[in-house]
């Protein structure tokens, strides 16, 4: 994983053409090297709703009109990437390199009346010590290794992708940071994970990382209870002209009626970049992981597991403007447990996004995109929604 969010937008941004910095605001301080990093991005986003507040799909990502039938709503937020100010600092001392990351996460607004009520969050705390030697290790708080770089490939990461998550007051409601991009339609939400992790040398473009994580985060329930430390790692191999990557995740639950619930999960991605075109394709399998988020809709109440699977392809292509124009396709799947009989819950989430994504200067990137959600439930019943969104992320 990277050691800081300022490395992973710019590796997403590579993958789309982008020209942001690797480095943001660089200050030396003694025998700390400090890097102050972030962006702030902001979408207009009108969304339309096609099927009426009756008809439900518990876990869908597609709005839905609301009571009174209105099908339309539009929302000035930010888009998947929250707005972002981060704190690096780096140095060298025993012959190890030491760093701390701390950043927060201000909204830019949501949908309630004063349009603040969601506060600022701190997604990353976390210090790392370690040599190219023999590896690194990290302590604290970052994003997840399972699917992180499901969620770090996405075009959408620069964008808005999903918004509704089945309510009609679409976008970045009260109690929501951000939109869903992809998450739950092609690949699980990572999140953001207290761990201690280790990170091999860079052996010829191969690495293995492998932690123990917070266990709260596979549950998503105060009914359950985590009997051990959640488990993550992936191996990856990265070349010149992409990465190829396998990654997992277990964690392992007991419900108040002392049912346990193991929850593991798997995927396999990988990304090209040729000339001025590049192909990402990903794919996820899991027994009680859940949709949209780790665990979210993964079992029974009784415990009984649910199987998911899911994936997304994307094509990007870079004409002579400098314009990156991309088309994705993601679905996420859900099965019933043996012998449930439950008709509203989804069965499958999907999502098509069109964007262009332009650099309007070497930090300032002007986004376009189209989505459309389609989420169907186990009895048939249907939602479907999109967007489209004009707006502008700008990297420091």
């Amino acid at each position: 994983m990277n050691k800081k969010i300022a490395a992973a937008v710019s590796s997403a941004a590579l993958v789309l053409g982008s020209t942001t910095a690797n480095a943001g605001i660089v200050i030396p301080a003694g025998e700390w090297t400090l890097d102050v990093n972030g962006n702030v991005n902001v979408y207009a986003t009108f969304h339309n709703f096609d099927d009426t507040a009756d008809k439900t799909v518990t876990g869908g990502i597609a709005g839905k009109e609301d009571a009174a039938g209105e099908d339309a709503s539009q929302s000035i937020n930010t888009g998947l990437l929250p707005a972002w100010l981060g704190f690096t600092g780096t140095t060298r001392q025993n012959d190890l390199d030491v760093s701390f990351t701390i950043s927060m996460q201000p909204n830019v607004s949501d949908n309630s009346g004063s349009g603040d009520v969601q506060g600022a969050k701190w997604r990353q705390a976390f210090l790392t010590f370690g040599d190219k030697s023999w590896g690194t290790v990290k302590m604290g708080k970052d994003l997840g290794i399972f699917a992180g770089n499901a969620i770090l490939s996405d075009m959408t990461l620069l964008g808005v992708g999903a918004s509704g998550f089945g309510t009609p007051n679409a976008g970045n409601r009260s109690g929501a940071m951000t939109t869903l991009g992809g998450i739950g339609s092609g690949y699980i939400y990572p999140a953001w994970k207290g761990q201690i992790s280790y990170t091999t040398p860079n052996f010829n473009g191969f690495t293995a990382t492998v932690g123990l994580m917070n266990p709260n985060q596979g549950a998503l329930n105060s009914t359950y209870y985590q009997d051990r430390f959640g488990l993550e790692a992936q191996l990856q191999y990265a070349f010149d002209a992409g990465k190829v990557w396998v990654s997992g995740a277990s964690y392992k639950a007991q419900t108040s009626t002392t049912a346990e619930v193991d929850r593991e999960a798997i995927d396999i991605g990988v990304n090209f970049n040729f000339g001025n075109a590049g192909l990402t394709a990903y794919y996820y399998d899991g027994d009680a992981a859940g949709i949209i988020a780790y665990g979210l809709y993964g079992n029974t109440t009784a415990g009984a597991e649910r199987e998911a699977d899911g994936g997304y392809v994307q094509a990007t292509y870079v004409i002579p403007s400098g314009t990156k124009l991309g088309v994705a396709y993601g679905v996420s799947n859900l099965d019933l447990a043996s012998g449930e009989d439950n008709a509203s819950l989804v069965e499958e989430n999907k999502r098509i996004t069109v964007g262009a994504y332009h650099p309007l200067t070497k930090h300032l990137n002007l986004v376009a995109e189209y989505n459309r959600m389609e989420s169907n439930a186990q009895g048939g019943e249907k939602n479907e929604s999109d967007n489209i969104s004009l707006g502008a992320i700008l990297f420091f």
